[in-house]
């Protein structure tokens, strides 16, 4: 190993954001280590630079006896920095959102702390979702300036979601990753921010829809598209932000060295407010205008679908993507959310937007075979 080299650990290396974290630390000069479990794939992970660390996270002493020989191995030091990308997003039950999502990064942390191994920074991976469906509420006609927008050529109707504001998660998966922020939260309180005192050096962020090459969720809707049906849910205005994968990637590495970034957290998004149309659009368009059969259906009959389809499913053990913790996430109407800390903190700009995302999405799906 390069002695002067800057080493990163990427838990989940495995998944969809992920892998491109890794992708991105080599192409930087990093020695990037992938964090995954011993059944997991290693599809996009096929670099030969790539330096692998199997890690339980469920099993806290068996996760510090891991740490320990990798330690070994790095000559007796830590990672220079860890992002904390594992994650559960589908779950058979409940539980099985905290088990992964907020044990899983108390484990992680306490191990990291235990065996000396506090990084100079951890960068953890939230979601938009632990906030839930607030400022849903109607702004007035003709709102003031400053908060203006516009939206396919009408103003926004929504406010956006601010990081001051106190987050309410209405899904399993929202509560279990605001518990895990929580947790990083009461490090600070207890040890502080500065690690040559013993600190815990973390920052969060907080994606909104994330897309992009390899995804799987958006990918059901394209194919969908391509069969000539998009399905949509409820009758109120629908406001939806997304972030290329790309973006999401920019932020973590720009987040390593933020001297202003230490202890908060962040939502990333491309800066753009959508309708509730704007992204099977752009697929439609970039399947070559498929005739298309515009479904809407009103939000009990979606909730009447996940709960059937959830509780079949999890009597036969299969993950499914709709259920009722999925139904609290589609029939959401406000997803706006404020950057502008991003931006000034961290200097993180958007480089893709939706329309040429979609673009870069569906080439990949087709080259792949999927669509």
């Amino acid at each position: 190993m390069n002695s002067e080299s800057k080493t990163v650990l990427v838990t989940g290396a495995s998944g969809f954001i992920g892998s491109f974290i890794c992708s991105e630390g080599l192409e930087r000069g990093y020695e990037v280590w992938a964090g995954m479990r011993r059944t997991s794939s290693s599809q996009y992970l096929t670099d030969s630079r790539m330096r692998f660390a199997q890690l339980d996270l469920g099993n806290y002493k068996r996760l510090c006896e891991q740490l320990r020989q990798y330690r070994s191995e790095m000559g007796g030091r830590g990672w220079d920095y860890v992002v904390h990308a594992a994650g559960a997003t589908k779950s058979l039950r409940r539980e099985g959102f905290f088990q992964t999502n907020t044990e899983g990064t108390k484990n992680l942390v306490r191990a990291l702390i235990a065996e000396g191994m506090t990084p100079r920074r951890f960068v953890f991976v939230s979601s938009l979702s632990i906030f839930g469906a607030i400022r849903e509420k109607p702004l007035a006609p003709n709102p003031s300036p400053e908060r203006e927008g516009s939206l396919k050529g009408r103003e926004v109707v929504y406010s956006p979601i601010l990081c001051t504001d106190t987050p309410v998660p209405n899904t399993a998966y929202g509560e279990s990753k605001w518990q895990a922020e929580q947790f990083l939260e009461s490090v600070k309180r207890d040890v502080g921010l500065d690690r040559e005192r013993g600190g815990f050096p973390y920052v969060v962020l907080r994606p909104t829809g994330v897309y992009g090459p390899r995804e799987r969720d958006y990918y059901i809707m394209a194919k969908s598209i391509k069969q000539h049906i998009d399905f949509a849910v409820g009758y109120r205005p629908q406001e939806i932000t997304f972030v290329y994968v790309s973006d999401v990637v920019q932020a973590v590495y720009k987040a390593f060295d933020a001297p202003d970034a230490l202890g908060k957290g962040y939502f990333l998004s491309d800066g753009q407010i959508y309708n509730s149309r704007a992204f099977s659009d752009l697929l439609q368009r970039e399947l070559g205008n498929p005739w298309v059969l515009h479904i809407k259906a009103p939000l009990w009959f979606l909730w009447l679908v996940c709960a059937i389809n959830g509780t079949v499913c999890r009597w036969m053990g299969r993950l499914t993507t709709l259920n009722l913790d999925k139904y609290h996430i589609l029939s959401q109407r406000n997803w706006q959310c404020d950057i502008d800390p991003a931006r000034r903190d961290l200097g993180y700009e958007p480089q893709v937007l939706l329309e040429e995302g979609v673009r870069r999405s569906v080439q990949w799906y087709k080259q792949e075979g999927w669509l």
